[in-house]
């Protein structure tokens, strides 16, 4: 009976052995297979990895190619819209540059009657420039300033009749202190205005009137400044005589406490691709 029960007890070892040898052959294939495993998923990371710096690297090449084809197109932007804008319209002419006989804005635009001192006659003003006044003289409407133009465009020949006029009444060398000869005045621009307000004679005390304190508050929110401030070596103090120069140069010239004369011209040019934004 110790004989069978040994023998079945030492069968049930053996069998158990075996199973325990076969568990740990399975544990051992396992094991191998999750090495085998794991160094392939090893491997894939690092290959998604690689993968994925290459992509990041063309990526950012692409980007790269990207900003330089807009520097381009905005280079290229710029020089058209610099080829298309007048260079005159921001040259210093007061006694410094000259205007030709044959010089006029490309585009002339009649301003409404309703903002001219005198209704009867036709002022005009630069094409591009008229939306600008419109804007500037409806706002001080709406401030309770009723603005009105007295002097606008004038061509070679109108200013040098204008200033033999003067020079006849006033004599030539007073004219010269408060007007431009043919060729030098900026009203030939097309861009510059003689402003007074409602029922006031033009000129005279324009700058104790309601609309200057305006436009000085105000103009160059516009685009316009003032030419011919007190103590300036052109003309006599003009307050009534404002010229459109572009928002972005009437803007910083505000800040900077300047006028348009204290720049130097290479100052002035890299305005004038902004001119009319």
């Amino acid at each position: 009976m110790l004989v069978l029960v040994g023998a079945a007890s030492g069968g049930g070892f053996f069998w158990f052995w075996q199973e325990v040898q076969t568990i740990r052959l399975s544990l051992a294939s396992s094991t191998a297979a999750l090495k085998t495993k794991n160094e392939e998923i090893i491997k894939l990371t690092t290959e998604a990895s690689e993968l994925a710096a290459v992509l990041n690297k063309e990526k950012n090449k692409n980007n790269e190619f990207e900003e330089q084809i807009n520097e381009i197109n905005d280079t290229v932007g710029t020089l058209e819209k610099w080829s298309k804008t007048d260079p005159e319209l921001l040259q210093k002419y007061s006694k410094i540059f000259f205007l030709n006989e044959n010089y006029s804005p490309a585009e002339l635009k009649d301003i409404d009657s309703e903002y001219l001192y005198d209704k009867t006659k036709t002022l005009q003003i630069h094409a591009e420039v008229e939306s600008f006044l419109v804007d500037m003289l409806q706002e001080a409407s709406e401030d309770g300033v009723d603005l009105q133009v007295v002097s606008a465009f004038r061509s070679f020949g109108y200013q040098s009749q204008l200033k033999n006029s003067y020079a006849v009444v006033y004599g030539a060398g007073t004219a010269n202190q408060f007007s431009a000869d043919q060729g030098y005045s900026e009203h030939q621009l097309g861009t510059t205005l003689d402003f007074t307000i409602l029922g006031k004679v033009p000129f005279v005390g324009f700058d104790t009137t309601e609309g200057f304190k305006w436009l000085q508050a105000n103009a160059y929110k516009f685009g316009f400044v003032l030419s011919y401030p007190k103590g300036n070596v052109y003309y006599q103090y003009e307050p009534w005589h404002w010229r459109f120069v572009g928002e972005n140069l009437a803007r910083d010239l505000n800040r900077s406490g300047k006028f348009f004369y204290d720049l130097d011209q290479r100052a002035l040019d890299p305005y004038l691709v902004k001119l009319f934004d």
